[in-house]
């Protein structure tokens, strides 16, 4: 199963028949990243229309692919640096198609630093990192996506 995120322009064709007294600004009028997460499945993420079936690290001008971290069991203060090494102000870890939190130590590892971690499911993260970005917010998506055979 394969989710499309909807456009500013079909959502606006769906909403034809409400009329408003003023314009409306859409978020997604203005973003000007480099990147942005177009669409989602089970497992992968597509950035920019090309698929990606490996956990990576994404923010609006950056990305790190692939990131060798097969799922959450896999996360380690160590595999987290190149996260942090990107300055985030909040941080969003997806963990695949179900909201899962990581041990204590990863949570701490977050906190003694001041930086935010939400937690959860990859659909989640998706819609929320190009709200995130469209607001121009310092956000680091961490993906993770297990590594399917035949998917």
């Amino acid at each position: 199963m394969s989710l499309r995120l909807s456009t500013a322009s079909s959502s606006i064709e769906r909403l034809s028949n409400i009329h408003y007294s003023a314009p409306m600004p859409l978020a997604e009028d203005s973003v000007t990243s480099r990147y942005r997460i177009t669409a989602y499945g089970n497992n992968s993420v597509t950035v920019n229309e090309v698929v990606y079936r490996q956990s990576l690290i994404l923010t609006a001008e950056e990305m790190i692919t692939p990131w060798d971290v097969g799922g959450l069991e896999d996360l380690t203060p160590q595999n987290l640096a190149p996260v942090l090494e990107l300055n985030p102000a909040v941080v969003l870890l997806g963990t695949g198609s179900q909201q899962q939190f990581p041990g204590a130590e990863i949570m701490a590892h977050f906190g003694q630093r001041g930086i935010g971690l939400e937690v959860m499911d990859n659909g989640a993260l998706c819609r929320t990192f190009n709200i995130l970005i469209a607001e121009d917010r310092v956000v680091v998506a961490a993906i993770l996506i297990d590594a399917v055979e035949g998917a």
